[in-house]
């Protein structure tokens, strides 16, 4: 088996966007107490609601989960010099998904798909209307998007369900890619059927939330990806250790916590978030496969997390780059934009 661990050493960081760490425990007053406090006296407001320290978090988080957060698609591949088509296609399940293809002179094909919150374009954290979210700084797809090109990959990027411009489905309830997953089938779908693309070689680079539901379409419908030649994932994640790792931060009982984000969870979506674990579908993913993730991330127990998922996957050649320039989650979302060398190297690796 190749199955490689190395990590990014922390250095040269001074141009990376979002590199910056910082004190998660003082952003949240979990010192003093003063945020958390006023958030529960809040709460407190709210008829026949019972709270303690654990509510703020857990509706935080509840919220997020349920719908996620549909943000705006501020920049095109045309800003960046690649020429490209804007297309739509259906999801598997009839929900239409809006996309570039941006061509170049090969036969290699990448499908990308991209994490909650974001968009084909990225984040745009920058605006005053998002800079409460994930460190306050924008995340652009486009630096990225233009190194895959200029190494000679076509492209097929596209807005999951309920994000970016992409239709509404399952009433704007988010799934954390238990029902996104459908979006990726319809992307393979469409890619294999193009006049175009259905002639090319095909690979995957799936982000966060795009990553769990390529995870779990290869385990539901293998079928669809059988041919399919390589796989990148970056920042998959499971649900619980988001409010986990935030009740620790608070001083507070992660299993409680859990607990607790379970039955909103349930009361909201129907979902268990006991449900959200790309653990549980590794089974599926048995090509040469690609993770990275952030190590010393804020919002979750990265470390952890990120190998018990890489260790579920069943690809027999597989490897994990640790990412240690930042602890915010989405730095490592504009990594490779900034970094390409080894996201390109392993499609040039898999797609001889």
């Amino acid at each position: 088996m190749n199955n490689e661990a190395y990590t990014l050493a922390a250095g040269d960081t001074s141009v990376d966007v979002g590199a910056n760490d910082i004190d998660y425990k003082k952003a949240l007053g979990a010192d003093d107490g003063g945020l958390v406090d006023t958030a529960v006296e809040a709460i407190k407001g709210m008829a026949g609601k019972v709270v303690d320290k654990l509510d703020p978090l857990t509706e935080q988080y509840a919220g997020l989960f349920k719908t996620g957060l549909r943000t705006p698609v501020m920049r095109k591949p045309s800003d960046y010099g690649m020429d490209f088509e804007e297309t739509w296609f259906p999801s598997m399940d009839g929900v239409p998904l809006e996309a570039w293809f941006i061509p170049a002179a090969s036969d290699k094909l990448l499908i990308i798909n991209h994490p909650m919150t974001c968009n084909r374009y990225g984040f745009p954290g920058h605006l005053p209307e998002y800079k409460a979210y994930f460190g306050g700084f924008e995340v652009n797809f486009l630096p990225e998007l233009k190194a895959l090109h200029d190494s000679g990959y076509n492209i097929l990027t596209y807005d999951l369900r309920n994000c970016g411009r992409s239709g509404e489905g399952n009433g704007g309830i988010s799934g954390l890619g238990l029902l996104e997953c459908r979006d990726v089938v319809g992307s393979v779908r469409y890619a294999r059927e193009h006049p175009v693309m259905g002639k090319m070689r095909t690979s995957l680079f799936s982000r966060c939330m795009g990553g769990n539901s390529t995870i779990i379409a290869m385990a539901k419908w293998p079928d669809e990806f059988r041919h399919i030649e390589a796989l990148a994932l970056l920042n998959v994640v499971s649900g619980p250790t988001f409010i986990e790792r935030g009740a620790e931060n608070l001083g507070l009982d992660p299993a409680a916590a859990a607990k607790r984000l379970d039955e909103r969870c349930r009361e909201t979506t129907g979902f268990s978030v006991f449900d959200f674990r790309p653990q549980d579908y590794g089974h599926g993913v048995t090509i040469p496969t690609f993770v990275a993730q952030l190590r010393r991330d804020f919002l979750i127990h990265g470390e952890k997390d990120g190998q018990e998922i890489f260790d579920s996957l069943a690809a027999s050649t597989k490897e994990l780059l640790w990412i240690d320039q930042s602890n915010q989650r989405f730095y490592a979302y504009n990594h490779f934009g900034q970094h390409p060398e080894q996201l390109i190297g392993w499609f040039d690796k898999h797609m001889v």
